[in-house]
């Protein structure tokens, strides 16, 4: 794979198309700027800091933002809260919708059409195909991301996590568990 991608650059940069340099920004943002160790962040305050968690909650755009994470599909975003009776899973049905600036670029599953068909049919089913199984108490709420608004779950707080800093509860917190198709990682 790194051989095909060096040899599309060399054949893009030869012929004029793209500026090295411009490849490497955009590498260089994905890299760092942009990705699930920002929502895990945002989980973390959520998780940490009860007034921030309202805030998330009402406004989630406006408290993501108070965090630094604004941009490309970060604009109307709606956190859910996963509970003990409530589980949340999101899905865009149309298309692949989803917030990059707090979870980085799509996995290929999100965007296939099993996944986006299966979740709205059998959202039990593919939890499970996840490794996912939650109690038959436990409802769950398929969300459909759109270009308007997209989500983030907030998944619940793993026991055993009391008095930890928000840096070591974000290493808990997954790219799957702010779709809804993971849970937090147990300490």
């Amino acid at each position: 794979m790194a051989a095909r991608t060096e040899a599309l650059e060399s054949i893009l940069v030869e012929k004029g198309y793209v500026e090295p340099a411009a490849l490497d920004a955009i590498v260089e943002t994905y890299e760092h700027d942009v990705g699930p160790r920002n929502g895990a962040k945002v989980v973390a305050r959520s998780w940490s800091d009860p007034a921030y968690r309202k805030r998330l909650l009402s406004d989630a755009t406006s408290a993501i933002a108070e965090l630094g994470f604004t941009g490309r599909a970060g604009e109307h975003m709606v956190a859910l809260e996963n509970t003990p009776r409530l589980h949340h899973l999101v899905v865009c049905t149309l298309c692949s919708c989803y917030p990059w600036t707090v979870l980085g670029l799509p996995p290929t599953w999100y965007k296939s059409p099993a996944y986006r068909s299966r979740a709205v049919i059998d959202p039990r089913g593919v939890l499970a195909d996840f490794g996912v199984t939650l109690p038959d108490a436990t409802r769950i709420a398929v969300q459909d991301s759109t270009s308007e608004v997209r989500y983030l779950v907030v998944p619940m707080r793993p026991e055993g996590t009391d008095g930890w800093t928000e840096d070591r509860l974000a290493a808990l917190v997954t790219r799957d568990s702010m779709i809804g198709t993971g849970l937090a990682m147990s300490p």
